[in-house]
């Protein structure tokens, strides 16, 4: 990544909230943005120097990158939203498309053979660029696992345009984790709620690099 690029995160859910903290023990400086002001001002300040607080709007135009941590439903919409402001930028996606079911477990909002990250790709602004990342794990195991020594936990990630794979590859490490790439987003199925890559699907734990290798 390059040292003038600007990270934002978007987003004070579980994730987004993990995803800054990570950052912040990384020292990795970037702007968060929120629509509760009060709550970003204060989330913010507990993340020290590396986190500069923002409203929405100022940080989507002040970005180069976005870890666009909100929920799936609402991606779309965003995408609209700040079509302008996005153009030309990267967009980390780790939504996972499930909601609440009857018996207190999730299901899929999505056809079985669909996944986020097809979907939310056919939804970006001209000449932005999509990564399916940083949402292969909950946010327990996001936070727990980072920085795990002495072999790091893996994230897996997709791209269709490897030319942003450094980007989305530093951005892993600076949340304490060791990238692998699993393909293009013909893949990103394989690493949301369900998939064989994902805490809550086949895989059911974090694993080293030298375990992801037979995964993948």
């Amino acid at each position: 990544m390059e040292e003038n690029q600007t990270v934002a995160v978007i987003g004070l859910g579980n994730i987004g909230q993990v995803v800054a903290g990570n950052l912040a023990k990384s020292g990795r400086h970037f702007i968060v943005g929120g629509r509760n002001i009060k709550k970003v001002n204060a989330l913010a300040e507990s993340w020290g120097a590396a986190a500069k607080p923002s409203n929405i709007p100022d940080a989507v135009k002040a970005a180069d990158i976005i870890i666009l941590a909100i929920p799936f439903g609402e991606i779309s919409g965003f995408l609209k939203q700040y079509e302008t402001s996005l153009q030309g930028k990267l967009i980390i996606d780790p939504s996972n498309p499930i909601a609440p079911d009857e018996s207190g477990g999730f299901k899929k909002v999505i056809g079985n053979n669909e996944s986020a990250g097809q979907l939310n790709v056919t939804a970006l602004p001209n000449g932005a660029e999509l990564a399916k990342a940083l949402g292969t794990l909950g946010a327990d195991s996001l936070a727990g696992a980072a920085f795990q020594k002495p072999e790091q936990a893996v994230l897996f990630y997709a791209t269709d345009d490897t030319s942003i794979n450094a980007d989305v590859e530093q951005l892993i490490r600076d949340n304490g984790f060791e990238p692998v790439r699993v393909g293009g987003l013909d893949q990103s199925i394989r690493l949301e709620v369900f998939g064989d890559l994902h805490e809550f699907g086949a895989l059911g734990k974090t694993v080293t690099a030298a375990e992801a290798k037979g995964k993948i």
